[in-house]
């Protein structure tokens, strides 16, 4: 996992106003990667609640209607961060999977019936 955007990249929600076509894309990208980041962050701390949060996200990203094609000196890029999106994806759906597994375990463990505990009596013959 790495510590964040690498410097200069805009964090989430830094997209700025749209209108200008092809230009924006960058700008589109930036705040993409900085999403992945930030999940990567959130998994790096290891906080189930924090973890089960990304995996509660109901809204998928939908690009700006204004920003047309994307430009073909992007596409690597693009791709590239779709490939690390998939496995920032991956992650967290295993280790929410992980979670939901140890909770569940958790609770059979502290709802079951005690059982008898063995008792040893030492006497002198």
């Amino acid at each position: 996992m790495t510590g964040g955007p690498p410097a200069g990249r805009n964090r989430v929600g830094d997209v700025p106003a749209l209108g200008g076509g092809a230009r924006n894309w960058p700008a589109v990208l930036d705040a993409l990667e900085g999403d992945v980041y930030e999940a990567e962050e959130t998994l790096a701390r290891g906080r189930a609640e924090e973890i089960a949060a990304w995996g509660r996200r109901s809204t998928d990203w939908i690009p700006p209607s204004n920003l047309g094609p994307l430009p073909d000196d992007l596409r690597e890029r693009a791709a590239r961060l779709l490939q690390h999106q998939l496995a920032v994806a991956e992650a967290l759906v295993e280790r929410i999977t992980q979670s939901q597994k140890q909770r569940d375990v958790a609770a059979r463990m502290s709802y079951a019936p005690t059982r008898p505990v063995a008792s040893f009596i030492d006497r002198v013959l």
